[in-house]
């Protein structure tokens, strides 16, 4: 019962002095910089070879999520200050591939008229984005304004705790509910395309 006391007190003796400098990198935290773009969409047209549905076509999107952090460093007595001093997020869909029929030869009405209705999807997408841009800011910046400097003892550990930085905005939770609103909006809005078209088009051509 000793010893184990005894090694308690010494890891409370180590534990001590790393507390309180951590505690000191408090006061180099920053008010990071953030800027949001979207990242350049390029759209891309297959065929598989099986059938497809009654629609004849479907749109995948590839949503981009990444956060570039920019850190300060500040050598203190015991070892460095790590604070995140800017944030860079790219946010918004980067590719979409469209899934057209093998029985419509392209430039085919068939063909044309299911593109169209696809190229509403791709809209519907890219809204999402424009409509959600102010609020993905806001959420952007109050997880880097959450995020406090990390302590390190040896440069070599830096990049470790770069690392943790960006974990922790990522894991922040108004970035998380930010990326449910975006996921909840593309559904409502690819919703009301399919509602909006009765395929009286691709009838006409005689899909």
């Amino acid at each position: 019962m000793i010893n184990k006391v005894f090694l308690i007190f010494i890891g409370l003796c180590l534990w001590a002095p790393m507390a309180r400098a951590g505690d000191d990198c408090l006061d180099y935290k920053l008010t990071p910089r953030v800027t949001l773009t979207t990242p350049l969409w390029r759209k891309e047209v297959v065929q598989p070879l099986a059938p497809m549905d009654l629609w004849h076509g479907n749109v995948i999107a590839t949503l981009a999520d990444n956060y570039e952090v920019g850190v300060d460093l500040t050598g203190i007595e015991d070892g460095w200050c790590v604070a995140l001093k800017s944030v860079d997020a790219a946010v918004g869909y980067e590719h979409f591939l469209v899934h057209i029929d093998g029985r419509h030869a392209p430039g085919s009405c068939a063909y044309n008229a299911i593109l169209t209705h696809e190229d509403e999807h791709i809209r519907a997408y890219l809204s999402v984005m424009d409509e959600l841009a102010d609020d993905m800011r806001a959420a952007v910046t109050s997880a880097a304004n959450a995020v406090m400097p990390v302590f390190v003892r040896d440069a070599s550990d830096i990049d470790a705790a770069i690392d943790e930085l960006h974990r922790t905005l990522q894991a922040h939770p108004d970035l998380i509910l930010m990326h449910q609103r975006i996921g909840a909006t593309q559904e409502i809005k690819n919703k009301a395309v399919d509602q909006h078209d009765d395929g009286s088009r691709l009838r006409q051509c005689g899909g």
